[in-house]
Formats: structure tokens, C-alpha cells, sequence
């Protein structure tokens, strides 16, 4: 791997021709989930967090941002995310990232703190728990015109394409649809549901006084592409003020919501976002950020493989592609 190190220094060498890498994350599950077996656990986080720590120069998001700004990143330039605020967050991942003394930025949906549940888990969770072999969705408009009397979920296989199929469909539904076809299915389902899945309050806490970053990533996590101008200010100050609230300082990074540009959300959103004194804002676009790149529409990008070597791979192809222009462009 010294080869691939050597690559990544002439790839993304420092000052005004660095690359910044940001990763995103989401959860670190304390074991294999058996319906999603490619989420994260603790070994295979463990083991991407020492190959990031071998090959990167890592950096805090807020002292990466600003050296972007000057132009005097480090070679090898990264940053960490997590977005959504998952109590696995606090409990599996803070403990990895500081046996490998790593920083990382946590973006919180903060109306789901303290025994909240975002829409998305409610299907997971529902589907996961559910005693049936079949569910029936033809009651459902947004199925209408499809065959889902009798959606196969009796195997870990069978209960992830159901669950895949689900959330494509109703995702980008007007949020009073949405929540109604998200109720219906969890009464179909007949699961109790968990209301730990996110970190409380104090958990926040915890993880700033264990010297992490934490973000702003709205209230309610709504596609702010399907929301007026007031929604949008209001979801994400609304986020911003809770956290200032909690912690006592100024929260300055920002991450959206899903995060594709044009899709999930517009230009004007990231005006917006400006705004409201943000210092830079995070999307879901592949790439990497360099010294031309729209501080409130900055890329981000995980590998999904499971070996060294093509995780690395990857993750300097990446780096060759340099993206990090793209979101600027998309959103304009």
C-alpha cells in the first residue's frame, strides 16, 4: 500500500493544488445487520478507519474548510462525516475514531433527538420486525398501478428488495402522502418499532466534549427541493438554533439532506444557507473539493468495498476524477 500513498501525495499534493477528501457516513452497527450486511459494523469500520489514517493527512472539517479557503491544505487532505444522528454514532463509532485518533463532523436531524425515528427506519424497522410472509400495498396510491397485494418478506432477501423497493417509491412523495403511506405500512407491518435508534441530547453532548464536530442537517430531514423558501430557512435555522441551544457555540457546517444536487435540493437553497452564516455546506456528489470549489456545495464520497486494496483504489479514483466542481454546476 506504500503504492498507493505515494499515488494519493502526487494526486493530491498541498496548497493551491490540494484535493480534499471527505467521507460520509452514516451507521457503525456493533455487528453484521443480516438484511443489510454492506452497512458498516464496528470490525469493518475499525479496519477503514486505520487505512484512512494510513493514508490520509485527517483533518477536522472546520480546519479543513478554512485551509481550503487559504489554499494551504496538507497533501493527502481528508475529513470525516456521519449524517442523520444515530445513537450508534456515540456508542460504536466515537470509540474507533479515538482509538485511531480521527476527528469527525456528525450531521443531526435534531427533531428525531431523544427517542425520535426518521421515516425511513419506521419501513426498516417495520419490515425487519413483521410476523407476516407477505404485505399487502395495494391500498396504497403510490402502488396502484402495480402488483403489491402480496410483496414477498419472508427472507432477510426477500425483506431487503421489499423495504429497497418501498423507500424508492414513496421517498420524493409530498411529506403529508409520505407520512401516510409510512403509517399504513407500519400497522400492515403490526412490529413494535424502536425508539433508540437516535442519539439523545446528551449523547450530542458527549461526542463535542470528546472533541467532535457537530452540524447542522436540518429539523425533519425533508427534501428541501419539494419545499417553499420559508420551509427551508425555517428547517434548516430551526436545526442550526437547536444545536446552538445545546451546545453553546456557533454551529457553522451544514449538510443536506440526501444531497444530490438538483434532486434533493436547488441552488437557491445553498443562498439560503449562506445566509444564515453557515461556513460551508455538504452534499452527496462524488468528487473531491479543491480551491475552486463552492464552499456551500461541497463534495463527499465513501468507497463500499470490502478489501484494502480496492477501498484505496477507489478512493483515488476519486481523487483523479476531481468532482468537486460538479455540484456547483449541477445546482446552477
Amino acid at each position: 500500500m506504500n503504492l498507493l500513498k505515494t499515488a494519493l501525495q502526487l494526486a493530491s499534493p498541498a496548497n493551491a493544488k490540494a484535493k480534499l477528501s471527505i467521507l460520509i457516513f452514516h451507521r457503525v452497527l456493533p455487528e453484521i445487520d443480516p438484511i443489510f450486511p454492506d452497512e458498516p459494523d464496528a470490525r469493518r469500520f475499525d479496519l477503514m478507519m486505520g487505512w484512512i489514517n494510513s493514508w490520509f493527512n485527517v483533518l477536522a472539517l472546520d480546519a479543513a474548510v478554512d485551509a481550503l479557503k487559504k489554499g494551504n491544505l496538507p497533501a493527502r487532505a481528508a475529513a470525516i462525516t456521519f449524517d442523520d444522528g444515530y445513537a450508534d454514532n456515540r456508542t460504536v463509532a466515537l470509540p474507533i475514531l479515538k482509538k485511531h485518533g480521527l476527528p469527525a463532523t456528525f450531521f443531526i436531524a435534531t427533531s428525531y433527538l431523544d427517542g425520535g425515528r426518521m421515516w425511513n427506519d419506521t419501513i426498516i424497522e417495520a419490515v425487519r420486525a413483521s410476523k407476516t410472509m407477505h404485505l399487502d400495498l395495494s391500498h396504497l396510491p403510490v402502488f396502484v398501478d402495480e402488483n403489491m397485494d402480496k410483496l414477498d418478506i419472508g427472507t432477510n432477501l426477500e425483506k431487503r428488495a421489499a423495504i429497497e423497493l418501498i423507500l424508492g417509491k414513496i421517498k420524493y412523495l409530498p411529506k403529508v402522502e409520505r407520512a401516510a403511506a409510512v403509517r399504513s405500512i407500519g400497522e400492515r407491518c403490526g412490529s413494535q418499532l424502536p425508539d433508540d435508534l437516535m442519539m439523545t441530547s446528551q449523547q450530542v453532548i458527549e461526542m463535542r466534549r470528546a472533541g467532535m464536530l457537530i452540524g447542522a442537517h436540518t429539523l425533519t430531514h425533508p427534501i428541501l427541493a419539494k419545499l417553499d423558501a420559508t420551509e427551508v430557512r425555517n428547517e434548516i435555522a430551526g436545526s442550526k438554533h437547536r444545536l446552538e441551544s445545546l451546545l453553546e457555540e456557533k454551529i457553522s457546517l451544514f449538510a443536506y439532506p440526501n444531497g444530490k444536487p438538483n434532486q434533493d435540493y436547488q441552488s437557491k437553497d445553498a443562498q439560503i444557507i449562506e445566509e444564515l452564516g453557515f461556513d460551508a455546506a455538504l452534499t452527496t456528489a462524488w468528487g473531491v473539493a479543491d480551491g475552486k470549489s463552492d464552499l456551500m456545495q461541497l463534495p463527499r464520497f465513501t468507497p463500499w468495498d470490502n478489501s484494502k486494496r480496492n477501498f484505496g483504489t477507489r478512493l483515488f479514483k476519486n481523487i483523479l476524477l476531481n468532482q468537486g466542481l460538479k455540484a456547483n454546476q449541477l445546482a446552477n
